[in-house]
């Protein structure tokens, strides 16, 4: 080894007075800045928090529009099941006039009855058509089953003809009316078996 001018040996781990010496980390560039550093300088960039305030926002509203259209749906919906209940309502409660008016029209005697009854049968049957048009257009339909097999779901029987067969409706004692495809009131019938007389 070499020494120095004083003829001491210089020990490696060792300073220059004796002393041990000691070694210094080493820092690299790269390692002065630390990942969650970079999070901070990030979230101290404005752009960054404005872009990020925007993202949020605007699913906040994206979900507040999704919620607003989902309930208009519903009050519509809601409004047009009222509107159809209102309707069925009103037209459950004028079928007894149209009974009436049906019952008018088939009790005025046929033949030469005079001109003032004809006027008024011509009367009647007019006011009935109207009428059953306007029903109509509402959606309401008659129920027409004579002759068809009977239906329990619009048919109510309050007579059956004895025999073996299948039941058929025989006679229509009162009109049924279907609304908007659903069985208003159901036909009163008489029914008997499948291939007999009426």
């Amino acid at each position: 080894m070499v020494g120095d001018g004083l003829g001491h040996k210089a020990h490696d781990g060792e300073s220059d007075d004796g002393e041990p010496r000691r070694e210094e980390p080493d820092e690299s560039p790269a390692d002065a800045v630390t990942p969650s550093e970079d999070e901070d300088q990030a979230d101290a960039d404005p752009i960054v928090v404005l872009e990020r305030e925007r993202d949020e926002l605007t699913g906040v509203l994206q979900r507040v529009q999704a919620d607003f259209e989902n309930f208009r749906k519903r009050v519509m919906r809601d409004q047009a099941t009222q509107v159809d209940r209102a309707h069925e309502s009103l037209v459950e409660q004028l079928l007894p006039v149209l009974d009436s008016f049906e019952l008018a029209v088939l009790n005025v005697p046929a033949g030469d009855v005079g001109e003032t009854a004809q006027k008024l049968k011509k009367g009647i049957e007019l006011v009935y058509a109207e009428l059953l048009g306007v029903l109509e257009k509402a959606g309401l339909e008659r129920l027409d089953p004579f002759g068809k097999p009977f239906d329990p779901e619009e048919h109510e029987a309050v007579m059956r003809d004895e025999g073996e067969g299948e039941p058929v409706v025989r006679e229509v004692l009162r009109t049924g009316y279907r609304l908007k495809g659903r069985v208003l009131r159901p036909a009163m019938v008489r029914v008997g078996p499948a291939g007999e007389r009426a």
